[in-house]
C-alpha cells in the first residue's frame, strides 16, 4: 500500500493534470513569457488541475466503491474520503494564490476554469448539460494564458473556439471508457446520451474542426505546419470514425485521439503572437 502523500498525489488524476499544465505552459513559451512567468503560470495550472482531480476522487468515492474501480486510491482504502476532500480544497485555494502575480484577468479566468471544473464533478456530469463544464473550461484556457502576459491582452475569437472543440472532445474521450460503470450508478451525461459510435465520431469531427480554426482563424496564407497538422488530423479522424463506427473503444482508439489533440495543441503554441486578439 503506498503512503499518504502517494495516495493523494494518484488521486489528482496526475496524467490528466499534467498534460492540461503542458498545454498551459506550451501555449506561454509560444507567447515569449520569460522563465519565471511561465513557472509561475505552470505551478498555477498544475494546482488547478490538481484540485480538480482531487475533487472528482473524493465527490465520486461511494460511486467508486461500488462500482470497485481499483485505479481509485480512496476506493482502494490508501487514502480517505476527507483527507482528499482537504486536499482539494487546498490545491485549489493554491492556484488562485498564484495566479494573483499573474493579474486579474488571469485571476478570474483561472477561478471560472475552477468553479466550472468543479460544478462538472459536484452535479453536471450527471446531466445532459455534462459538456458545458469542459467547453467553458477548455474555452478559456488560451485567455488565461494571453492574459498573465507581461502586457495582458485577450485571445483572439478563432483560439477560444478551438479551445472549446478540444473540450468536447476531451470530455468524451474522458467518458467513453467508463459509460458502462456510470450507467450503473446513475451517470446519464451528454456522451452517455449520445451513444458510444455517435460519441466517438463527434470526438474526431471536434478535433478536425479544431484544426480548421487553428489553421485558417488568423488569416492569410496557411504556412507548411499549418497545412500539416491540418492534413494529420484529418487523416487520424477518418482512421478513428471508422474504428468507432465499426468496433468499441480500444487502446487505439485513445492513442488516436491523443494524437490529434497533441497536434491540436502544437498548432496552438506555433501560433505565436496571433493568439493574441
Amino acid at each position: 500500500m503506498p503512503n499518504k502523500a502517494v495516495a493523494l498525489a494518484l488521486s489528482t488524476h496526475p496524467g490528466p493534470a499534467l498534460a492540461v499544465t503542458a498545454i498551459t505552459a506550451l501555449l506561454g513559451a509560444g507567447l515569449g513569457f520569460d522563465p519565471g512567468r511561465l513557472t509561475l503560470l505552470g505551478l498555477m495550472m498544475l494546482a488547478n488541475q490538481a484540485s480538480v482531480g482531487l475533487s472528482n476522487d473524493w465527490i465520486d468515492a461511494e460511486r467508486d466503491r461500488a462500482v470497485g474501480r481499483t485505479d481509485k486510491p480512496i476506493a482502494r482504502g490508501w487514502v480517505s474520503a476527507p483527507a482528499v476532500r482537504t486536499a482539494a480544497f487546498a490545491t485549489a485555494a493554491a492556484s488562485v494564490l498564484l495566479s494573483l502575480p499573474l493579474g486579474a484577468g488571469t485571476l478570474a479566468t483561472n477561478l471560472l476554469f475552477i468553479a466550472s471544473a468543479w460544478a462538472y464533478n459536484a452535479w453536471l456530469k450527471r446531466s445532459v448539460f455534462s459538456i458545458l463544464p469542459y467547453i467553458v473550461s477548455f474555452g478559456v484556457l488560451p485567455l488565461i494564458v494571453t492574459l498573465a502576459g507581461v502586457r495582458p491582452a485577450a485571445a483572439a475569437w478563432w483560439a477560444l473556439i478551438a479551445g472549446a472543440l478540444l473540450g468536447v472532445a476531451a470530455h468524451i474521450a474522458n467518458v467513453l471508457p467508463d459509460l458502462d460503470d456510470d450507467r450503473r450508478t446513475g451517470v446519464q451525461g451528454f456522451a452517455h446520451r449520445l451513444g458510444r459510435r455517435v460519441a466517438g465520431v463527434t470526438t474526431y469531427a471536434s478535433l478536425t474542426v479544431a484544426s480548421a480554426f487553428v489553421v485558417f482563424g488568423p488569416g492569410g496564407t496557411p504556412d507548411i505546419a499549418g497545412w500539416t497538422g491540418l492534413g494529420l488530423t484529418v487523416v487520424i479522424a477518418v482512421i478513428g470514425i471508422s474504428l468507432a463506427i465499426t468496433r468499441p473503444p480500444s487502446r487505439l482508439l485513445f492513442q488516436l485521439i491523443l494524437g490529434a489533440a497533441v497536434i491540436n495543441v502544437a498548432l496552438l503554441a506555433l501560433s505565436g503572437s496571433k493568439l493574441l486578439a
